[in-house]
């Protein structure tokens, strides 16, 4: 039976000035360089070398290398010989070693994440961080054993179709035995096992299915496929599913097993700051507990494939997901390939998890594209490769602003959604009513959802006359109370994606707040603040009881009467000032106050047993940290 290896541990890594350092992975060359701005970060061929002895193993088995993420391109070479090139930096490649292997090995990865036309991303608003980056295993095999050399696939397919009460389990596995049978075991949540069958193409029925269920209920079986040959079990392989339906209907929204369940969430790009991509469970399971916390009950996971272990941290706790390739920005002749093979490596590898409903085929692809006959072209054969490949989930794209509602590329997915910041790059917050309704009054049948809104934000920039472009808390605040409530009104839109989850990299920004980054997230870089606009999303998503006072950033303010936000998800909230209650307020999500500031006030806001505090105080003139340059930048005083 298979075993699998851990072989990130001892690395050497030659940069490119040629100077070489011990590490282990995973592995970033850009985790300083591609988050502090000027568009000028290391972008080339580095390469990592290992040193190890062969592993033990039968004449009857065979080895691979299993790398989970290496940017953007890589050049797999053992003892000499090129095992494997792969294009693509987001996705799962293995190489077949055992013909090469000897006793004592040497192993030379070369990573380019240079500038060229034919592997995407090339142009978009985030760091493309060059390095291996995730997990790299080496698995040792059965000669007779389970696919492993189809677009990094688990070897296993696995489709729930729920009837009434019951569902039928397809389950198709792909071995290179030639005369191999493969037995079958399904298990609940529980380990019991609840049906069993034999076959590499197999209905299974399961009665009385337990369906998974989005955030209240994401139950998952086991899926177990053991491959026998001339009756010996010679291979074995698992995967987790989930059984459930669902739909979009463009009047009405999105439905889950057959209930309507509107998808209101966030999206995210996976870098951390000082670390870059080069992140681990510890940092996944970090953004996953603080998306659960605001009461997101969807991920867009942009621009690119993420990692497996994060897809089943959503299947595990029930997140719907839009899972796409990083075809963005810019169509490239040259890397129409490239896009076909970084599909099906994100499809053919993720198709078992429950939590991705929707396939995303590009983001923004109109910004700066030239030749728009080839790029249509190019996104219908995705479109139709998507399908053949999984009938079972719709495609859907993310539109730029600039894109109207007429184009042509708005209307080859089978649903769509748009990035719009009217409000923030454009004045007008009122607007997003105005282009949501319009299109939904052109064309009723056309599911719209936005994949794309938000502002940016920096936790330490406040105004008490907040404006658009001045990046600070409260006019963040102000923008998104308004969105929610346009959603709210809006049941008919599938999803809403805000942007971000979190402040990430873009070196080539280096307008307003800190050079290198996108501070549109309702959480720092670093996971470590929760900005105000963060307990926004949570009064109108999460079910968990709270108060929380804003702007308690904002401490010295220049009014003798200032304004005192309060977001809750309780019915009812008292606020009181140096112990003295001003005012109860019965109200939804967004309770506003009125209290005269004289001197130093302890606020405390207060509902049941829930309650928050705050100190502000009066100051002739705002602090210098706080004030806004006269363009409604941070006048330089980012700190």
């Amino acid at each position: 039976m298979r075993k699998e290896l851990l072989f990130n541990n001892d690395w050497s890594f030659t940069y490119f000035d040629g100077s070489v350092t011990p590490l282990n992975l995973p592995h970033t060359w850009n985790n300083k360089d591609g988050q502090d701005g000027g568009n000028d970060y290391k972008r080339g061929t580095c390469t990592y070398q290992k040193k190890f002895s062969a592993p033990e193993y039968s004449a009857d088995e065979q080895v691979y290398l299993d790398f989970a993420g290496v940017n953007a391109s890589a050049k797999v070479i053992l003892n000499g010989n090129v095992v494997g090139t792969h294009d693509g930096g987001y996705s799962t490649f293995r190489c077949n070693i055992t013909n090469v292997l000897q006793k004592e090995n040497t192993l030379v990865v070369e990573v380019d994440n240079s500038v060229n036309d034919r592997v995407y991303p090339q142009k978009a608003d985030f760091t493309f961080y060059g390095g291996i980056y995730r997990d790299v295993k080496m698995l040792i095999v059965n000669k007779n054993h389970f696919d492993l050399d189809y677009c990094g696939g688990p070897g296993i397919a696995v489709n729930a179709e729920v009837n009434g009460e019951n569902a039928d389990v397809w389950v198709r596995t792909w071995h290179n035995a030639e005369q191999g049978t493969v037995q079958l075991t399904i298990k609940d949540a529980e380990g019991k096992i609840v049906v069993q069958g034999e076959g590499t193409d197999t209905k299974l029925p399961i009665q009385n299915v337990h369906l998974w269920d989005g955030i209240e209920d994401p139950y998952l079986y086991t899926c177990e496929a053991v491959l026998l040959v001339n009756g010996e079990a010679v291979d074995n392989v698992s995967t987790h599913f989930g059984a459930r339906t669902f739909s979009v209907d463009p009047q009405k929204g999105f439905f889950l097993n057959g209930r309507s369940y509107p998808l209101r969430g966030v999206c995210r790009h996976q870098d951390w700051r000082g670390l870059g991509n080069a992140i681990g469970k510890e940092q996944h399971d970090t953004d996953m507990a603080i998306i659960r916390e605001v009461g997101a009950n969807t991920i867009r996971l942009a621009h690119y494939q993420h990692d497996q272990y994060f897809y089943d941290l959503c299947d595990k706790y029930g997140m719907v997901v839009w899972a796409e390739i990083p075809y963005i920005s810019e169509h490239m002749p040259n890397g129409r390939e490239n896009t076909i093979s970084q599909m099906k490596d994100l499809v053919i590898q993720n198709y078992n998890h429950a939590s991705i409903c929707f396939w995303g085929l590009s983001n923004e692809i109109t910004i700066s594209t030239k030749d728009n006959k080839d790029m249509l072209d190019n996104h219908r054969v995705l479109n139709d490769l998507v399908h053949e490949l999984d009938p079972s989930r719709p495609t859907t794209l993310a539109c730029y602003a600039m894109c109207g509602p007429f184009n042509k590329s708005a209307h080859i997915s089978d649903i769509v959604s748009w990035n719009l910041y009217l409000g923030w790059y454009v004045p007008g917050m009122f607007l997003n009513k105005l282009w949501i309704d319009f299109f939904h009054l052109v064309y009723p049948n056309r599911a719209l959802g936005y994949s794309e809104y938000g502002c940016e934000c920096m936790p330490n920039l406040h105004s008490s006359h907040p404006r658009r472009g001045d990046q600070s808390e409260e006019y963040q605040c102000k923008y998104n109370e308004y969105m929610l409530k346009v959603f709210e009104e809006r049941p008919f839109m599938w999803a809403t994606h805000l942007w971000n989850m979190f402040d990430f990299a873009a070196d080539a920004r280096n307008q307003g707040g800190e050079p290198g980054m996108n501070h549109k997230g309702l959480v720092t870089f670093d996971r470590k603040i929760k900005k105000d606009s963060f307990y926004v999303y949570k009064a109108y998503w999460s079910k968990e009881p709270f108060v929380y006072i804003a702007s308690k950033r904002y401490v010295e303010r220049p009014e003798k009467t200032t304004t005192v936000k309060v977001y809750s998800n309780c019915n009812s909230v008292t606020l009181y000032a140096n112990g003295k209650e001003i005012e109860t307020q019965v109200g939804d999500k967004v309770f506003t106050f009125e209290i005269p500031l004289t001197g130093e006030v302890k606020l405390e806001a207060v509902s049941g047993e829930n309650r928050d505090e705050a100190t502000i105080r009066y100051v002739e003139k705002a602090n210098p940290k706080y004030k806004l340059g006269k363009d409604g930048g941070n006048g330089g005083n980012w700190t």
